[in-house]
């Protein structure tokens, strides 16, 4: 397999696939809807801003833009709350067309992927005494396992959970639930009362809340395994590696 990683701007990911061609099929995909996405929000800052649900107005919005509205609306959140894992999403498809059975894009924690055989996806809280955990992932055409965290990472969070992870074959959606759960998780309140704001959300199979030495499962996941969790392996600054 190759891994590789790649940096477009604020985007860094780790790609994963069997073919230099695959992988260069999900790069040249960053490249374009990322060009997309950019020139939408040129022409209506405010896409990149609100915190709300947004309204598309005009005809035949980029594919990137339509997939990011209509997620951010199920979960009642901004556009940009689904922004990573829909980049991860279409990079993965762009891998699918190309003719990969293998397929993992990881963006900053947002992952979509494509496996023929059994994997194992690292599960990283940061400072949280709960480590060492993977989901071990049956073959599967898509899914998407995304990942907000207040202690981790560049993201905005309103919460304070180490790690709030959704799962979905919508990516998606995956993200913006993401985002939305990990707001949910207060110092005052107990985490398992956090889920009710995805459980009711059509297309979310399953959904992990990490904070300090508190570990909470809703719905149905993909079996937790132990795991040596490297930390190297985490995207964050590397060309590629044959592994």
């Amino acid at each position: 397999m190759i891994r590789r990683h790649f940096q477009l701007r604020e985007t860094i990911v780790t790609i994963i696939a069997a073919h230099e061609s695959e992988i260069e099929a999900a790069i040249s995909a960053i490249r374009h809807h990322r060009q997309e996405l950019e020139s939408f929000i040129i022409k209506d800052p405010f896409f990149m801003t609100t915190l709300e649900p947004y309204r598309v107005e005009i005809d035949d919005p980029p594919l990137i833009v339509e997939k990011m509205v209509e997620a951010s609306r199920k979960v009642g959140c901004g556009p940009m709350a689904a922004v990573a894992g829909t980049i991860a999403e279409l990079a993965r498809a762009a891998m699918i067309e190309e003719g990969a059975s293998y397929a993992v894009v990881d963006n900053g924690g947002d992952i979509a992927l494509t496996a023929d055989r059994v994997i194992k996806v690292g599960i990283y809280a940061g400072g949280s005494v709960i480590r060492d955990l993977a989901f071990e992932i049956e073959p599967t055409p898509l899914l998407g396992i995304c990942t907000s965290s207040a202690t981790v990472g560049p993201s905005i969070s309103f919460g304070v959970a180490d790690a709030a992870c959704v799962v979905s074959r919508d990516v998606s959606l995956a993200d913006a639930a993401a985002t939305v759960l990990g707001n949910a998780v207060r110092l005052e309140c107990d985490i398992e009362e956090a889920f009710s704001v995805v459980k009711d959300i059509s297309g979310i199979d399953g959904a992990l809340i990490i904070h300090q030495d508190r570990l909470a499962l809703w719905g149905k996941l993909p079996v937790l395994v132990r795991a040596d969790v490297d930390p190297e392996l985490i995207t964050c600054g590397r060309e590629y590696v044959n592994v």
